[in-house]
């Protein structure tokens, strides 16, 4: 996006309503007060909007991340929001607390595709006549904002009157004044709706397509799909923001076509990307933290995945230091789906072919019976604190656990992988830890690069690091499941679901910083950083038509006095 445009972006409120402030003065005090929701601003948003978000300005909802951080990161924040509002309102002598925030209610951004080049426009030579209109390369922005208080709107106006070195003209388009302002750069243009909304944009033709859709054209609150996921959104504790796509299918194809640098995509991912039908995705604060939520509306004919629940029960089979984790259900499933929509896609299928040869010409290894086929059941890749070994100056091994219903096939597949590696000057050694017989691929002078062995009769585990194979078989009296952190971070989490993305943020810091200078991070990203608990992430599917996916950035509560 160009400059010109993606600073019309940041300084939404401020900017642009000090360059357009003046038609305040045009409303009318006693006139109904607007419908200030997402539905509301959305009725004057064009139908061809690709997305749309809606922004909450309420101030409790906002002040709600007041009760996490330390006191650097709230310090860092508040100079950050200092900044932004002097850098916005450069030179303008305007207050956003005193002369924005009394009168600025809900916002809502759209974003529209790119406005017809005409012929004029695209430098064609003369003489060349008949040419075809084209779209510019860059989607158009509009932002309705909701004005809740009249009075202090009126009030902002007449102070904008005396402002130096701001020009403005109005025009009449159908009935409604469009005002050009411009302050030492590129104009805006605006529009007041029904004496309650303030509709702006970069681009006169932008705001002409929002006063056609309040005089009764079509609107984003009417398109196909739309109408539902704006009356509904994310339930969601204080929203700040939500954001709606109707069409994905229809805005990726947009986006990509009015981008003459995108790579066009191949049919086979189009389809692909037709099984989202709309999309919404919610942002809010609860006493955890920051929650997102996004909800994907399916197309069930095209939705061959089979969602899995995971009992994630396989998670206490860690230690409490574990500092990231992902599980899941069912990789054999996956596998199988996956090669079989994949089947059109000739790039994939011969780097599957050439896996599957060198496999059986090395090991004589099956990959799809041998390696994956046995992985059925529940399964999880963690990482793991380790300051000895081979992985010493790393600061972290590896550790994979797999459910299994034939154990036969994984023992044998780890057979023919131990053999593979005698053969590479690597001793292969048996040995007992916590009464669980494992096997060790010893390196002569380094010690232990990997270990396997079963901790039931149903779960074998494959540590990548000396220690991490103790840290798994030593007797349990707390695992990771019932910790502290992991409970804070995913315990909120919708629950069934199929399986977890987790991180520790203070072991994983610690082990950063244990084996990285201690100029690598930057002192204020880790005043952000230390206010952070973790993050927890998983998915549901309750069916065919819909999937969601939640995620949490834990935070620590404020340490302010």
């Amino acid at each position: 996006m160009p400059e010109s445009k993606s600073k019309f972006l940041i300084p939404t409120i401020g900017a642009a309503a000090v360059l357009t402030g003046s038609v305040v003065a045009y409303m009318y005090l006693k006139s109904p007060a607007g419908d200030s929701s997402a539905l509301g601003s959305a009725k004057v948003v064009p139908s061809t909007a690709l997305m749309a978000t809606y922004i909450n300005t309420d101030p409790e909802a906002w002040a709600k991340l007041k009760q996490f951080g330390t006191p650097e990161a709230q310090k860092l924040i508040t100079q950050g929001l200092e900044k932004f509002n002097e850098d916005t309102l450069k030179e303008s002598n305007i207050s956003y607390e005193k002369d924005l925030k009394p009168w600025v209610g809900s916002v809502m951004v759209a974003v529209l595709p790119p406005n017809p080049v005409k012929p004029a426009q695209l430098n064609t030579p003369s003489g060349e006549p008949n040419q075809p209109t084209k779209l510019g390369s860059e989607p158009n922005v509009l932002v309705v904002v909701g004005i809740k208080d009249k009075l202090s709107a009126l009030n902002f106006a007449n102070k904008l009157k005396g402002q130096k070195d701001v020009k403005f003209q109005e025009s009449d388009y159908k009935g409604e004044k469009i005002i050009e302002t411009g302050s030492q750069g590129k104009p805006t243009y605006s529009a007041i709706l029904n004496n309650s909304q303030l509709v702006l944009a970069p681009e006169r033709q932008t705001v002409e397509q929002a006063i056609n859709t309040y005089k009764g054209q079509p609107s984003f609150a009417s398109k196909e799909g739309a109408n539902t996921i704006l009356a509904k959104g994310v339930d969601i504790q204080n929203s700040l923001a939500q954001i709606y796509v109707p069409d994905y299918a229809g805005m990726v194809q947009q986006l990509i076509a009015t981008n003459p640098q995108a790579a066009q995509l191949p049919p086979q991912t189009l389809n692909q990307i037709k099984l989202v039908k709309s999309m919404v995705m919610g942002v809010g604060v609860d006493d955890a933290g920051v929650r997102l939520k996004a909800i994907a509306n399916l197309d069930p004919q095209l939705n061959k995945f089979q969602y899995q629940t995971s009992p994630a029960k396989i998670v206490g089979q860690f230690p409490t230091d574990t500092l990231a984790l992902v599980s899941g259900q069912g990789i054999s499933r996956s596998w199988s789906l996956l090669v079989e929509q994949s089947k059109d896609y000739p790039e994939f299928n011969q780097a599957v072919a050439q896996v599957r040869q060198q496999l059986k010409s090395t090991v004589d290894l099956d990959l799809d019976k041998e390696i994956i086929g046995w992985m059925d059941k529940e399964f999880a890749v963690a990482a793991i604190p380790s300051n000895q070994g081979i992985l010493a100056r790393v600061g972290v091994g590896g550790a994979f656990v797999f459910d299994t219903s034939d154990r036969k096939t994984a023992e044998s597949t780890l057979i023919k992988l131990d053999n593979l590696v005698k053969q590479q000057s690597v001793n292969v050694a048996k040995r007992n830890l916590g009464g669980k017989e494992i096997t060790e691929w010893q390196i002569p002078q380094q010690g232990a690069l990997l270990a396997h062995g079963w901790l039931d009769q149903d779960t074998l585990f494959i540590a990548v690091g000396g220690p991490i194979a103790e840290s798994l078989t030593a007797s349990k009296g707390q695992s990771l499941e019932n910790s502290e952190t992991f409970t804070a971070v995913t315990g909120s989490l919708q629950k069934p679901n199929g399986g977890y993305f987790y991180l520790d943020m203070d072991k994983t810091m610690a082990v950063i910083n244990r084996v990285a200078p201690p100029s690598t991070i930057p002192a204020e990203a880790n005043a952000v950083i230390s206010s952070i608990r973790g993050l927890g992430v998983t998915a549901t599917s309750p069916d065919t038509s819909s999937s969601q996916v939640e995620m949490l950035l834990a935070l620590k509560p404020s340490t302010t006095k």
